[in-house]
């Protein structure tokens, strides 16, 4: 049988690797995966890499195989196996000494998984780092190779590809951290080989990494960091020393380390040899990653440090010039290693939390204002250095797609920097450099022979970017910035960035004075900025949206200009290049202006802003039916969604409820002939929702029709959002009295057709936005209207059905199934709760085994991790409603996981758990406990497939007998 399946791996590998037909090779692919997860894959890969004959493909294949075995599937060998495996692989390990270096690392990943699984006396005393030393001693001739293993060793503790329960991980860094001294000297006696020096001081970054453990003062006087710090100015092992020069860094302030008092000897040491490369910067001939790795030391430093260098000393100062410098390099990748130690500084100097030691208020200013007062220039001169960072190349043109996404990251990670800075200087002082920036490029601009536009926008962008910080007040710098921009030429790019400034600066537009008649020519350019190109368009109609929105009332007499625009934009008639999406920002900014204006006025203008949305509406439904159903979505969803955007932003409640009653046979006519069409309904729906929502209760009649249509057109066509538009309604209406007639047949009708549509998980998995949308609007039943839902037979099913839907892997349909239950769970003991608690509870215990035993498959496997917390408060929930009940609930599920998932004692330890959380312990502390049983049973796939076959959480009759822990 082994003789077959090797001589099958080797005609896999040579079709995966040599065969001319794709389709072969894919499936020979396919074969050798699954091959993997086999149990005979641990004797055919072990023999396979023993063969001589193998060629480098098998054993690159074999040493994949035999680690990832090791790594997940160890609990497939018998106990007795692990020494006869711990031989096979030391011989692997000194016969692959030598290389392929792909095989020996996955030999020593293997060897290290191994050490993870078994207690630490199944290698003799002292453990897997004593036992490497030993044979180090008896057979240096395979140092390499064990060295590399060395290397690996404290890298495979965090690895969660090792299928180790939580407690033997722990217990395996504990055991391995007490043999750093061991590793380390070992380590320092492998520093005598010259061509090792590279892997040992790899090995001693990864060790420093790993255990925090060792001394300040025993580390600056350690052999192997004055090896590092002196390899520091050495081209060969530069970027090994300075991996090792950052974790000793960052082994002075890891959390543990003592007070920074107890770390100085060792930061006396670290930092002079550091501040030594500042030469190695500038110097031109080094090799760029060199350069980078040296910056990347000089950035470690300054994080690292923060809370030292804030302090101003003289030598913090020095540090600080130093990461200017760094901050003035050329390379932006280089550069910008700088930026978090700047955002860092910035919080350091200005939160209060910095200065609590100085004890009273008045020393606390005085401190804060001295740091201040030192730090400021340095922060003047960074704005300096970064600021051109953003100005366009002048063959931005050329540039792909790629190339400009990565020159606006540029551009956005320069903006935080100056944000950052304004914060020390202040807002108005930033402005004042910026500006001077913005004097000199509007100078070269208008240089007859030489006209360039990029620094003039680059000073803009700049500008705009600390709008935010700038005072409304500030009268000195913006009045003449806002003169200037009329005067700019209107090249396509630095007039998008101009129509941003002005939105950017629409708070400070709307407080300047009047006498200033600062708003007419900026309306201008966003006249022309809209006229100018799609990009351009989109700039001006976000600026407009922000004027509007800020300036409002300085447009009450100017409406006639503004709907002209507006018409023209949503016409497409008139040269404006405005999309269909930006003229939404223009629908939202006349929006916010009408609602402004007194109620006959508001009137007049609602019904100017909502005729050319509805118009072309209605030109299409006269066509006839025939026609109007083969009319592309794309055609009405842009007049939809400009009409949810009027009904959105115009807070004139009775005027937009006038509107919709208005426009409500438009409505109902799409309603009736788009049922079908997913995109348009939902477009519709999401108008109707901002209409109920903005309207509230006095919306009237219309509200009846809608609903009436809603459950109408659900019945016919199971459209998602008719519930979510449901579940809006419910939230406006629900208390409303009035209204009980409406909603209780709404919610019998909605959730009567939805339960026949969600039978099982596959029907739940083919239609998540039904489950996600009915799941919400049973939520919102159950808060706004539970007396219309709660007694009703309708409820009693939607649990039913929501326990079959528990394990769907859609996240928000799965988050809105949980969030119900533990609001259905919940809900006898809230306030206003206490007279459901005879129908919830006995609709929960009939079901309760069924139910726990569901959750607790989820929370073993069935459900993703990620939704641990979700699944965890129903845990908690039923725990603190049913108590005993749950208890025996619990036990009778977690006596069906067999043990070999779950030892007794782990058992016992989950049972704890409920029982704890019945008692009153916290969603944290539960969420953490059950998160370590969840890792157990989900360890590797063997263990969940077990867990998920006992558990069976799809089958809703599935019933065991109670048994005792």
């Amino acid at each position: 049988m082994e003789a077959q399946a090797t001589a099958t791996v080797k005609e896999a590998l040579a079709a995966l690797y040599h065969h001319p037909d794709d389709a072969i090779r894919t499936a020979a692919d396919r074969w050798l995966q699954e091959f993997q997860h086999t149990l005979d894959a641990w004797q055919v890969a072990d023999s396979l890499l023993h063969d001589e004959s193998s060629n480098l493909e098998t054993l690159i294949f074999c040493s994949q195989t035999l680690r990832s075995k090791v790594q997940r599937d160890f609990e497939e060998l018998p106990s007795e196996a692990f020494r006869s495996l711990q031989d096979s692989l030391y011989v692997l390990l000194k016969k692959f000494n030598k290389g392929p270096q792909k095989v020996r690392t996955q030999i020593c990943i293997a060897i290290a998984a191994l050490a993870v699984h078994v207690p630490v006396e199944d290698w003799g005393a002292g453990g897997i780092v004593n036992w490497l030393s030993d044979e180090m001693k008896a057979h240096p001739e395979f140092i390499p190779g064990f060295l590399e293993l060395l290397i690996v060793l404290p890298q495979e503790t965090s690895s969660y590809k090792i299928a180790a329960r939580p407690e033997r991980r722990r217990q395996f860094e504990i055991d391995l951290c007490s043999s750093a001294n061991v590793a380390i000297g070992l380590l320092t006696a492998c520093m005598a080989i010259d061509q090792l020096k590279e892997q040992v001081l790899e090995g001693f970054s990864s060790w420093l990494r790993f255990c925090h453990g060792i001394s300040a003062s025993e580390l600056a006087s350690h052999p192997l960091v004055h090896v590092a710090l002196s390899s520091l100015n050495s081209d060969q092992f530069l970027e090994a020393a300075v991996n090792v020069t950052s974790e000793l860094i960052h082994a002075t302030v890891s959390h543990g380390s003592g007070t920074i008092a107890e770390q100085m000897p060792l930061i006396q040491i670290l930092v002079p040899h550091i501040m030594g490369l500042k030469e190695q910067l500038k110097d031109p001939s080094k090799d760029e990653e060199d350069v980078k790795a040296i910056a990347r030391l000089y950035a470690d430093m300054g994080e690292s440090y923060v809370d030292l260098i804030a302090t101003g000393s003289d030598d913090s100062i020095q540090i600080v010039n130093s990461l200017l410098e760094v901050t003035s390099h050329l390379e932006f990748d280089i550069s910008s290693m700088t930026f978090n130690f700047w955002h860092r500084l910035k919080r350091n100097l200005i939160r209060r939390d910095s200065y609590v030691s100085y004890g009273s208020e008045v020393a606390i200013e005085a401190e804060k204002n001295r740091r201040l007062q030192i730090f400021r220039p340095k922060f003047e001169t960074l704005v300096s250095l970064v600021s051109f960072r953003v100005e366009y190349p002048e063959d931005y043109h050329t540039f792909s797609e790629e190339d400009r996404r990565d020159f606006r990251h540029v551009r956005y990670a320069v903006s935080d920097v100056l944000l950052d800075a304004t914060e020390v200087l202040g807002g108005d002082l930033t402005l004042k450099l910026l500006s001077t920036k913005l004097a000199q490029a509007y100078g070269s601009c208008n240089n007859e022979q030489n006209p360039k536009w990029q620094p003039v926008e680059a000073a803009l962008f700049c500008i705009q970017a600390i709008a935010r910080s700038v005072s409304i007040e500030e009268r000195e710098i913006l009045p003449q910035v806002m003169s200037l921009l009329p005067c700019l030429p209107h090249h396509e790019l630095l007039l998008q960035t101009v129509c941003s400034t002005i939105g950017a600066f629409s708070k400070w537009i709307d407080a300047a004075p009047a006498e200033l008649s600062i708003l007419p020519p900026l309306v201008d350019i966003l006249n022309k900025g809209m006229n100018t190109s799609e990009d351009t368009a989109a700039a001006a109609s976000m600026a407009f949206k922000y004027i509007c929105e800020d300036c409002r009332t300085k447009f009450s007499g100017s409406l006639d200009s503004l709907f002209q625009i507006y018409h023209i934009a949503i016409s497409g008639v008139g040269g404006y290049k405005v999309s269909s999406e930006d003229s939404l920002h223009l629908v939202e900014a006349l929006s916010v202006v009408i609602t402004t204006l007194p109620p006959e006025s508001a009137s007049k203008a609602l019904e100017l802003i909502c005729q050319p949305v509805i118009n072309p509406l209605q030109e299409l439904i006269q066509q006839g039916d025939q026609v109007f159903q083969q009319v592309p979505a794309r055609h009405l969803t842009v007049h939809i969604d400009r009409l949810s955007s009027i009904f959105s932003n115009v807070k004139q409640p009775e005027l937009v409820a006038e509107a919709v009653y208005r426009y409500w046979p438009t409505l109902k006519s799409i309603f009736d002939q788009r049922a079908w069409d997913t995109r348009t309904m939902e477009s519709i729906c999401r108008s109707c929702k901002f209409a109920v929502r903005t309207c509230g209760r006095v919306m009237g009649t219309t509200i009846g029709a809608m609903l009436e249509e809603i459950q109408t057109l659900y019945q016919q066509h199971k459209q998602s959002c008719f519930l979510y538009l449901s579940s809006e309604v419910i939230k406006i209406f629900g208390s409303d009295p009035s209204c009980a007639g409406y909603l209780t047949s709404l919610i019998q009708i909605l959730f009567s057709h939805t339960v026949q549509l969600l039978r099982t998980i596959q029907d739940f998995t083919a239609r998540p936005d039904i489950a996600d949308d009915c799941y919400l609007l049973a939520s919102r039943c159950i808060r706004y209207c539970p007396d219309l839902f709660i007694p009703t037979e309708m409820f009693q099913r939607l649990v039913d059905c929501a326990m079959a839907g528990i394990t769907i892997q859609h996240r928000e349909a799965c988050k809105s199934i949980l969030s119900f239950l533990s609001d259905v769970i919940d809900l006898p003991n809230s306030s206003d709760g206490g007279q459901y608690r005879e129908v919830i509870n006995t609709i929960i215990l009939q079901r309760g085994a069924t139910l726990t035993r569901i959750m607790i498959a989820a929370l073993t496997g069935a459900l993703p991790s990620g939704r641990l917390e979700e699944v965890s408060y129903v845990l908690l929930s039923l725990s603190r409603a049913f108590g005993g009940n749950m208890l025996n609930w619990a036990r009778e599920s977690i006596n069906l996981i067999p043990p070999q998932a779950l030892t007794d004692a782990e058992r016992l330890r989950f049972f704890n758990i409920i029982s704890d959380a019945a008692s009153g312990s916290s969603l944290h502390t539960i969420t953490d406990r059950f998160g370590e049983i969840s890792d157990v049973c989900r360890r590797n796939k063997t263990v969940q497939d077990l867990v998920q076959s006992a558990l069976r959480p799809h089958d809703l009759t599935f019933t065991v007998a109670p048994q005792q822990i």
